[in-house]
């Protein structure tokens, strides 16, 4: 996710996310609370310890990115349904000469904010190579072994919450 780039989440899940950094922040600070209490410092001498600092470390990285995600998303707001890929398209693509088509949401990859569907994060390879593309229309994009792909959108339509994907 680069920093200049504003993510699409519906309301539903903007709360959803904004609940996890909620209850994320409350666990953090019962552990520090607790830490000053016992009088650790947060170095321990046994195994458990150090898994326990391991999901510290975890749940502050988790919390960094939710702060970020959060701090200026574009929500609830509907896409123009105007065939063109763009964050909160629900997108159907066809892969090189295969007849076989997928479909997903042009979304950051946040599973608990759309948990009806398969997301596309904008900045993958393939988010990249999509976004603005009109229907009908085909783009190459690298894959990570680095050949190229073609990739044609086929249809591009705004999500709605709870509609079969």
């Amino acid at each position: 996710m680069t920093d200049t780039q504003q993510v699409w989440l519906t309301q539903d899940g903007y709360e959803r996310l904004k609940s996890e950094l909620l209850q994320l922040v409350r666990e953090r600070a019962g552990d520090i609370s607790e830490g000053v209490r016992s009088g650790i410092g947060g170095t321990g001498r046994d195994g458990s310890d150090e898994q326990a600092a391991a999901d510290r470390r975890e749940r502050n990285q988790r919390i960094r990115k939710l702060q970020q995600m959060l701090q200026d998303p574009i929500v609830g707001q509907e896409p123009p349904d105007d065939g063109i890929a763009e964050q909160g398209m629900v997108l159907t693509v066809a892969f090189g000469d295969d007849p076989d088509e997928e479909t997903f949401l042009l979304a950051e990859r946040e599973q608990d904010a759309y948990p009806d569907v398969e997301i596309c994060s904008p900045d993958s390879p393939l988010g990249r190579a999509l976004v603005g593309a009109a229907e009908g229309e085909r783009r190459e994009y690298r894959l990570p072994d680095g050949r190229s792909m073609t990739v044609t959108l086929v249809r591009a339509v705004p999500y709605s919450p709870g509609a079969a994907v």
